[in-house]
């Protein structure tokens, strides 16, 4: 079994890099699936407030890993595709359970990220480059600058979205 993980701040490019592994066929396990879900059982709006709210009080009551591990149960393919890797402890968790654990981080500047999220219009964007650095600020916290240090490939995504999408299908055929 291979596991290719993507990290990065919010508007870096990992859904769209998802997108791509999507289309090539590829099996996808989205972290925030896991937090969206625990949302509408409480009963609360899908919003970058709620959301971020109720990720980081469960990482406060059940460890950092808390999402890995609701996640690790729907890996089994051969070949997956994880999405939305916060920290080095869920980093740690997958190495434990998958043998062949790529770790890659999108980067994209603050600046392009914001333009991004403005254009996109998911409900729980931030809508503002002050909520923009907040949630940026909340992720760190929980420690993705660390993630992002720990990657086995990082990929730049300031120019178009076609060369992205590029670079992205080689790193995955070439996994």
């Amino acid at each position: 079994m291979k596991v290719i993980a993507f990290t990065g701040l919010p508007g870096s490019g990992k859904s769209e890099a998802v997108n791509v592994a999507k289309e090539m066929g590829i099996k996808v396990v989205r972290m925030g699936d896991e937090i969206r879900k625990e949302a509408r059982k409480m009963g609360l709006e899908l919003n970058d407030k709620n959301l971020g709210k109720i990720a980081d009080e469960m990482r406060r009551e059940h460890g950092m890993d808390i999402w890995a591990r609701r996640c690790l149960p729907e890996i089994k393919n051969d070949m997956v595709i994880i999405d939305g890797i916060r920290n080095i402890e869920e980093v740690e968790l997958f190495r434990q359970h998958i043998k062949n654990f790529i770790l890659i981080a999108i980067h994209a500047s603050p600046n392009t990220r914001y333009e991004r999220m403005m254009k996109r219009g998911r409900e729980d964007d931030s809508l503002s480059e002050e909520d923009l650095k907040e949630r940026d600020e909340r992720e760190l916290r929980w420690g993705i600058g660390n993630v992002v240090a720990m990657a086995d490939i990082v990929v730049a995504n300031e120019g178009s979205l076609d060369e992205f999408r590029k670079k992205i299908k080689k790193i995955l055929e070439g996994n």
